[in-house]
């Protein structure tokens, strides 16, 4: 059986432990269809928590469970022993055993070399660990003066150990997201709310809605498979990128951007199709008419959306869209005090745990801090563009292009951090295009404190007589 897996892993070039990873991955599809036929919402709990339980080990190794244990242990514990505060408890005991994790493993390095180990899904399973908390905190307090996603989410009960355990590890779905709240996955196991079944209005079927993102996730494992020969990562550290010119280096740049996405669309498209077909991925039906069923909750990516963003600031909206909504509700929100607007601190502070969540290379700290920089470049020029009259369509449509073309190239500069990791690789490709996705969101944001566009006039609403 070993030397089968060898053969297979070399004839498609990956190592034995991404064949593995890949396969069990692609197992999560047909896993979790069975998910949705088991009857009775206790074996539901108890297939989800097995299953996902199982493909951890046949992917990872027997550690894996004990690391996954750990960190629902944690939250499970302090739920138990502090309502009040086991959302903060949690989110300290949890992450903390992550940064560790990532300390111990170092998986970056292993990642870029085409090792793999159970890093990633705990990153995606502490993010599930850290919500629940909060939100059986959240249930505590009253309605008022809650945002709209914690009057949502927010738990009136604590879960039953193997609901919690059902939730965490539900049929492999942490191995990459998306990240999905515990009353969503116990109002779908127990076929409540949106999920609940009647004559009149049956549930949908999921079979086309998963074709679709089979077929997405072949077409985008074919363009990267075919793009990475032409933009290997290792370029950045050869002579002859540095005997480019500067426009060519800012285009590789570019382009191996362009194509390590790909990758991420590919895993992506494979757990959107698992979270589709198991029924959980529905999140309600259109407003057209007939109506059509909608499945938001299993995706984890807009590409279209992503490479032709007119603005940075609808990147998150775009890109692991599940764990940029995570980040705004745990983070981003949590962080404005009441009666104020959120700055940029809050900003930087969100994208500092998303960085530090990845992991601790410098890489990825450096990628964090320009994508804020990025962001609020990207404001200013939007500012600016809301502040011109809707009749001066031309100046209109310039200013947008050049947030196109900023956000592009600040967006495709930034990332090589996050690609390379390392602080000399990461430092060594930014001075070879002289700093340009540094510094042109520093000019934008500074000149955005000293050209302030005067607000839209609004039309005036006339009083009835």
């Amino acid at each position: 059986m070993e030397v089968e897996m060898e053969s297979m892993a070399s004839a498609i070039g990956v190592s034995v432990a991404v064949l593995r990873f890949l396969l069990c991955f692609a197992a999560t599809i047909p896993v979790s269809f069975v998910w949705r036929f088991v009857p009775g919402a206790g074996l539901r709990h108890l297939y989800a928590a097995i299953s996902g339980a199982v493909l951890s080990y046949l992917s990872f190794g027997a550690s894996s469970n004990l690391h996954f244990l750990v960190s629902m242990a944690f939250g499970y514990i302090s739920m138990l022993l502090s309502r009040r505060y086991c959302g903060i408890i949690t989110y300290i005991t949890a992450f903390g055993y992550l940064i560790g994790c990532h300390v111990y493993y170092m998986s970056g390095d292993a990642w870029k070399e085409g090792g793999i180990d159970a890093t990633g899904a705990l990153m995606v399973l502490t993010l599930k660990v850290i919500s629940c908390a909060i939100n059986y905190s959240d249930g505590l307090l009253k309605e008022e003066g809650l945002h709209d996603a914690q009057k949502k989410n927010r738990l009136l009960r604590r879960p039953s150990i193997i609901e919690y355990v059902g939730y965490c590890l539900c049929c492999g779905s942490h191995f990459a997201g998306p990240v999905y709240e515990m009353k969503d996955y116990l109002e779908c196991t127990e076929k409540q709310g949106i999920w609940t079944c009647s004559a009149d209005r049956p549930l949908p079927s999921p079979y086309f809605a998963t074709l679709r993102a089979l077929i997405q996730a072949g077409i985008c494992m074919g363009l990267y498979l075919y793009l990475v020969p032409h933009f290997p990562l290792s370029r950045f550290s050869e002579p002859v990128y540095y005997e480019w010119g500067f426009w060519q280096r800012l285009f590789y740049q570019y382009m191996s951007g362009f194509t390590a996405r790909w990758k991420y669309y590919f895993i992506w498209s494979i757990s959107e199709a698992a979270i589709i077909i198991s029924g959980l991925g529905f999140s309600g039906w259109s407003n057209t008419s007939p109506p059509k069923p909608k499945w938001d909750r299993a995706k984890n990516v807009d590409i279209l959306g992503v490479e032709l963003a007119t603005s940075a600031v609808q990147l998150p909206l775009m890109w692991n869209i599940q764990v940029s909504t995570w980040l705004r509700h745990y983070v981003y929100e949590r962080l404005i005090l009441n009666g104020r607007k959120p700055g940029f601190l809050q900003l930087l502070a969100t994208q500092t745990v998303s960085a530090v969540w990845h992991g601790l290379y410098p890489g990825y700290i450096i990628f964090f801090v320009q994508s804020a920089l990025l962001i609020a470049g990207s404001k200013v020029i939007y500012r600016w563009q809301q502040a011109v009259s809707p009749k001066n369509n031309f100046l209109r449509t310039i200013l947008t292009l050049i947030n196109f073309a900023y956000t592009l190239l600040v967006l495709n500069y930034s990332c090589i951090g996050f690609m390379v990791l390392s602080l000399h690789e990461t430092i060594a490709a930014y001075k070879s295009v002289y700093f340009v996705g540094t510094i042109v969101p520093i000019v934008f944001f500074i000149l955005g404190y000293i050209i302030k566009p005067a607000k839209p006039v609004r039309p005036k609403t006339r009083k009835t007589q």
